[in-house]
């Protein structure tokens, strides 16, 4: 593997809120192309993992590197600027703002990789093709939507950002299942484009249908890393670490 591919590493990244320290120690990578989950229940740091990768959090230790540079101290706005998306799990759309407006909100620039190839770029027309039920409505105010319309809105105005890596929190989390079928198209469709995703996930099925490799997270410790299909057939691993 070589350095050119990694578009994000952490290293010996710790974090945690207050006095409570969440995540221990934590090393990961995610290759230019590739999707990859992180796995664990509920409370394992998964949420806490991206945030601390997108620097919202006060408290972190360790190293966070980005497309060549040293995100460790820097604040989330400089992250976004260098094209790494976030996707929260609790959406945080623009209420009052419409779909329209909500796209508009995240534009950036059109992106080149370090190569001089242009990276994956959206506008709010190919979006509405890859998400056509915001198609339907673009002049709808984010607060008269539905849940699984918020989670495609706030999706599709990350990727306004024309990012070179996602991270998406918990894509499937309290979907109906039409949602999350259309969640799984998604991530193939942009994996198909060339965009990285960094995707924490409960549900073992969703990460085995969209991902390349896989992390296991608990109690704030990476306990497994391997392909997806690695992940699959360890009993051990998902008996202990996945499983309810």
């Amino acid at each position: 593997m070589s350095a050119a591919e990694i578009l994000l590493e952490a290293k010996g990244l710790s974090a945690g809120y207050g006095a409570a320290e969440i995540l221990v120690d934590v090393d990961l990578h995610v290759r230019r192309g590739e999707v990859v989950a992180l796995i664990g229940r509920n409370g394992a740091g998964k949420s806490t993992l991206l945030k601390a990768l997108m620097g919202l959090l006060d408290r972190r230790r360790g190293q966070v590197i980005f497309m060549g540079h040293d995100l460790s101290r820097s604040e989330p706005h400089q992250a976004a600027r260098l094209g790494l998306g976030y996707v929260p799990e609790d959406r945080r759309i623009f209420t009052d703002l419409t779909v329209m407006e909500n796209l508009q909100v995240g534009q950036q620039m059109v992106r080149q990789w370090p190569d001089g190839q242009t990276a994956p770029h959206w506008t709010p027309e190919s979006l509405f093709q890859l998400f056509p039920n915001l198609a339907e409505m673009p002049q709808r105010p984010g607060g008269r939507m539905s849940g699984g319309e918020q989670q495609m809105l706030t999706v599709a105005r990350t990727l306004m950002g024309n990012p070179f890596l996602v991270l998406l929190d918990e894509p499937s989390e309290g979907m109906a299942p039409v949602i999350v079928e259309h969640m799984v198209q998604m991530i193939l469709a942009l994996k198909k484009q060339g965009l990285s995703i960094l995707l924490s996930e409960q549900n073992m099925h969703f990460a085995e249908l969209v991902s390349d490799r896989a992390y296991v997270l608990e109690k704030g410790q990476i306990r497994f890393q391997g392909t997806m299909q690695e992940l699959a057939s360890n009993e051990e691993v998902l008996r202990s670490f996945v499983s309810l």
